[in-house]
């Protein structure tokens, strides 16, 4: 790591639990340009068990941008201010020494704050249960070649398949609409073969859980688009709407 260090200002939001009032802890932070901001936080958090106090709850796993627990809002942009870019992959080098950096949880109704940095996105688990299967036997996996798929539709699937549910569309959202992350999860199923038996019944499903679980609606302002960290497009959003309105028009339940 680098010998040089830069000293930040970091206004940390704690919040004990969803029911108690939130407030900023402020810290000065001498941090190595080299360190993540999770790097950042472990930092703070040793400090703070030394000095007999209570660390800042967030949530980590692969901190290598796949998993999409480690969102965070920075100075109001989820995941921080680089585009396509995980909060776990943020380095301090991004940032001036004497910097203020505001770190809180992503803002929204249907993730309710847990503790501190951490949210509840039981959300999300739903609208992926309410479609996330096949009704037939798929039997044993066939020869990679034995379903021809063409170019275009398999990268677009790939594409709408790097969707790591990290709520970042959800947060950047002025009405904390989902539509970004259930059209990804449709997408990838939807332009496969192996997605057309449930194709039309897996829309209706999953948009209503979306429904149910506070999310809000879509008013195309493409900042959704604009803060995720995998670049997921909305034009997946069209092809979503194109689906549930045939589903809903023609009762539609298969590919035709």
């Amino acid at each position: 790591m680098s010998s040089n260090h830069i000293t930040l200002k970091l206004k940390i939001w704690r919040q004990e639990n969803n029911k108690a009032k939130g407030h900023f802890d402020e810290f000065n932070q001498k941090v190595s340009p080299d360190s993540s901001i999770l790097e950042m936080l472990d930092e703070v958090n040793n400090k703070l068990e030394a000095d007999g106090k209570i660390p800042i709850a967030f949530e980590s796993d692969c901190r290598e941008g796949i998993c999409g627990t480690c969102g965070l809002s920075v100075n109001g942009h989820p995941h921080g201010p680089l585009p396509k870019t995980a909060t776990c992959q943020l380095h301090m080098r991004n940032f001036k020494d004497g910097e203020t950096l505001y770190i809180e949880p992503f803002r929204a109704a249907a993730f309710p704050v847990i503790k501190d940095l951490v949210i509840d996105r039981t959300g999300f688990d739903k609208i992926q249960q309410a479609g996330g299967y096949t009704s037939i036997n798929a039997g044993s996996a066939q020869d990679a070649n034995a379903i021809l798929i063409s170019k275009e539709n398999a990268d677009l699937s790939l594409d709408a398949a790097e969707c790591i549910g990290c709520g970042a569309c959800v947060a950047a959202c002025k009405n904390s609409s989902a539509m970004l992350f259930v059209s990804a999860k449709v997408s990838q199923f939807a332009l496969l073969p192996q997605g057309q038996p449930e194709r039309y019944d897996r829309v209706q499903a999953m948009v209503k859980v979306m429904d149910e679980n506070a999310f809000g609606s879509c008013t195309n302002t493409y900042a959704c688009e604009a803060e995720c960290p995998k670049g997921i497009s909305v034009s997946n959003i069209a092809r979503m709407n194109r689906d549930y309105l045939k589903a809903k028009l023609c009762g539609e339940k298969a590919e035709a």
